[in-house]
Formats: structure tokens, C-alpha cells, sequence
């Protein structure tokens, strides 16, 4: 699933990350990877803020659909 669909406090294990080579590109350099644990913090309008390897990041709700847990 999504990880835009996820609960908030959920741990989750990221599957995959989808979307074209520059999106994929840009979300692994920010930390989210095949195997990662992501865990999402809030959510406001769409927009989600979650925890990828010890850091906090904001990404909108279409990076968070490409993104597969």
C-alpha cells in the first residue's frame, strides 16, 4: 500500500519506491530505501511528515504514493 495511506505512528517497512528515475533518484537520496523503516509523524492537507533513518521529512502527498510499504 501507499504509504499516503498509512496511519500515523505506524512503523512501516518500505517495499519500493516507484515513480520516474529523477523521482526515485531524489527519494533515495533523502532517505527512502528498499528495506527502510519509515514512520509517519502527522499529516496536513495531504502533506506528510515522517521519519526515514533518524531524520524528519516533509514530501506531499504524490512522492508519498510512489512510495510502497
Amino acid at each position: 500500500m501507499p504509504l499516503s495511506m498509512v496511519k500515523q505512528g505506524e512503523a512501516n517497512v518500505i517495499r519500493k519506491v516507484g515513480g520516474r528515475e529523477d523521482t526515485r533518484r531524489f527519494l533515495e537520496n533523502l532517505g527512502f530505501t528498499a528495506g527502510g523503516l519509515v514512520t509517519v509523524v502527522s499529516e496536513i492537507g495531504g502533506n506528510m511528515i515522517v521519519n526515514v533513518r533518524d531524520s524528519r521529512v516533509a514530501i506531499g502527498k504524490d512522492m508519498a504514493n510512489k512510495i510502497i510499504v
